[in-house]
Formats: structure tokens, C-alpha cells, sequence
């Protein structure tokens, strides 16, 4: 049946009086829809494209350039080195200051920073292991260099570049090496241990940072309030696609739950947003060796905990650094006993 009808005298068609009401009704709606459609494929692409944004600027944080040297900065003689991960991917540049016996510190450095680490401050480390006779190698991992193609990896790649700076160490000392890490260049250190602890003889571990599950998500809310769900899959689905590692190659179970052959020293604040204090206390419960020390500083931040206490951390690390030391007549040399 037709719905359209004859005008008399015109022979032309004319819309009935439903198709007048109709017709306008479904052009709004096909509209609204539309409108709709467009506004969630929006939504969509922008939750798409800020995770995106989190899981590409995770792995190339700004670093700033270096401003001093352990000359100018603390008037200790130095050396430029520069020698290749173990895996041969990358070459790393720092400094090597020479000491009066064959023990060595290597400085492992935080995410976001380089081998200066001036919040630490690490030159200030850097001359008391001086004056405690140690050799000092501070250095950056491959993602710090402006030019370089490498990228923060969580410990991944940079775990192969801190065993490059022991592999350099052994070729110029024989004695034993200390790894002293900050942030995530402890946990780096920690990632280290499970693949040479033989080579470390032991390691300070200043606000150690994993990242895991459960720390990345308690940073990325510490930038913006988002929810774990979607937000967390996001990222993680994102960065191996961004950029070419999956943060699941992170052994982070196995670092909590091992207990290392080695003496460590945990040091944490209570006030560490970045990294919660509670997961440094499991670890600590896990290792077996007996010149192992926990140091829980109340209402210190993360990176922070030298300012925290300056003249009690300085004592109570090279205090435990001379106590595991192979040459224990060496030991507390210099450290005047009011600190």
C-alpha cells in the first residue's frame, strides 16, 4: 500500500502527514547517534593515547646533564672510563677514582638521574669512601646519554650494564666489590645479584625500587589520580609495543624472594612514597646472612634518607662496609666516633 498520495490537479507526489513527523524525528536521531558514536571513538582515543604517553615517557625520562666532577666538586682525582655492557648492546661512560687498596664501590644510580645524583648527595659518598681508602666507580646507564637509542628497561638491560662496570672493575683490581644502589639502581643491583652474586661481595641498598605491578601503578597515581583498572593494563600492554621489552621480563618475584649470598644493607624511609617500606622489610626477613642490616629511617622521603640523618648514615655505612670488608684491620679508619 502506498504511503504517498496524489496532488489533484498536479500529478505530483506529497509526503503524508507521518512522514512529516517522521522524517525529522529519525534525522535527529541518526544525529545523535553520530554524535555519540563520534564522542566515545574521542574518549577512547584519548584514555588510548594518554596511557600510551605514560608507557613511552616512562622509558625516556628527562635527565639533566652533568654539572660538576669529583675534581671540581669535591677535589678527588678521577679517571674517564667508558666500557660495554656484558651483552655488548651499549657502552657506558663514568669515572673512576682510584683509592689506596683493591676495594672497590660502584655507584648504581636511580631512575631519572645520572652518576651525580645530587639530592643523594653522592659526592659527599664518594669522598669518604675516598678517605676510607676505596676505589669509586660512578657511572650512567646507556638511556642517560642525550644521544643514545637506549631505554629505561626496569632493570632489564641495565642489570647487563652494571655487570659490564664489575666485569671493568675486575680487570683493574682483584679485590672485592661493593655495589652501593639508589632507587631503581638498587633494585638493578638486586637484579644483578641473581646473575653474578659471586662477583658482588656486598650492597647498599638505598630506597630500593622495583618496578612491579603494585609500584608502578603507586607512581603513576602519584602524577594523576586514574584507577588501577584500565589504567595499569594500559600502560603495561603499551609499553612493549612503544618500546620493545615487556616489563614482565622483570624478575621482580624472584628478587624479593631470594636470599642473596651476600651481606646487604636495606635502608628505607617510612616516608617513601615512591617505593612503600614494606616490601624492603619482606626482603630483608628472606636473606640468611647474618651481617645482612635493616635501617628503617622514620619520616624520610625517597632518595632523601642521607639528608634524613647526614652524619648517622655516614656512620652506619661505612661502618658496614668496613665490618664485610676482606681487610678488616682497614676497618672505621677515619670515621671520627661522635658520628
Amino acid at each position: 500500500m502506498s504511503t504517498t498520495s496524489l496532488t489533484p490537479g498536479t500529478g505530483s507526489l506529497q509526503p503524508t502527514l507521518e512522514q512529516v513527523v517522521t522524517r525529522p524525528l529519525l534525522r535527529k536521531k541518526r544525529l545523535v547517534f553520530t554524535i555519540l558514536i563520534s564522542f566515545l571513538i574521542l574518549c577512547t582515543s584519548l584514555l588510548l593515547g594518554f596511557h600510551a604517553y605514560i608507557a613511552w615517557t616512562l622509558a625516556r625520562p628527562h635527565i639533566d646533564p652533568l654539572y660538576s666532577d669529583p675534581m671540581r666538586a669535591v677535589g678527588l682525582p678521577y679517571n674517564n672510563v667508558t666500557f660495554p655492557s656484558l651483552n655488548g648492546t651499549s657502552n657506558l661512560d663514568g669515572w673512576f677514582i682510584p683509592g689506596k687498596s683493591d676495594k672497590t664501590v660502584i655507584f648504581s644510580h636511580g631512575y631519572g638521574g645520572n652518576r651525580e645524583e645530587l639530592w643523594v648527595p653522592i659526592y659527599n659518598l664518594a669522598r669518604e669512601l675516598h678517605l676510607q681508602n676505596y676505589n669509586v666507580l660512578m657511572f650512567d646507564y646507556g638511556y642517560v646519554h642525550p644521544n643514545s637509542k637506549r631505554i629505561m628497561t626496569g632493570g632489564i638491560q641495565e642489570s647487563q650494564e652494571l655487570l659490564g662496570a664489575i666485569h671493568y672493575i675486575k680487570q683493574v683490581s682483584s679485590g672485592p666489590i661493593y655495589i652501593w644502589g639508589f632507587s631503581m639502581g638498587a633494585g638493578t643491583a638486586l637484579q644483578t645479584a641473581l646473575q653474578s652474586g659471586n662477583d658482588i661481595s656486598g650492597m647498599i641498598l638505598d630506597s630500593t625500587f622495583l618496578l612491579n605491578p603494585d609500584t608502578l601503578y603507586h607512581n603513576m597515581k602519584q602524577v594523576v589520580n586514574v584507577p588501577k583498572f584500565p589504567s595499569l593494563p594500559l600502560v603495561r600492554l603499551f609499553f612493549p609495543l612503544l618500546n620493545g621489552v615487556s616489563l614482565q621480563e622483570v624478575p621482580y618475584n624472584k628478587v624479593t624472594s631470594t636470599a642473596y649470598p651476600m651481606p646487604i644493607f636495606f635502608i628505607h624511609g617510612t616516608e617513601d612514597y615512591k617505593a612503600p617500606y614494606g616490601m624492603v622489610e619482606d626482603m630483608f626477613k628472606q636473606q640468611k646472612d647474618s651481617e645482612s642490616k635493616l635501617w628503617i629511617i622514620p619520616k624520610a622521603q625517597h632518595e632523601l634518607l642521607y639528608r634524613a640523618e647526614p652524619k648517622t648514615y655516614m656512620r652506619r655505612t661505612m661502618n658496614f662496609l668496613n665490618s664485610i670488608s676482606s681487610t678488616p684491620l682497614q676497618a672505621n679508619l677515619g670515621i671520627p666516633s661522635s658520628l
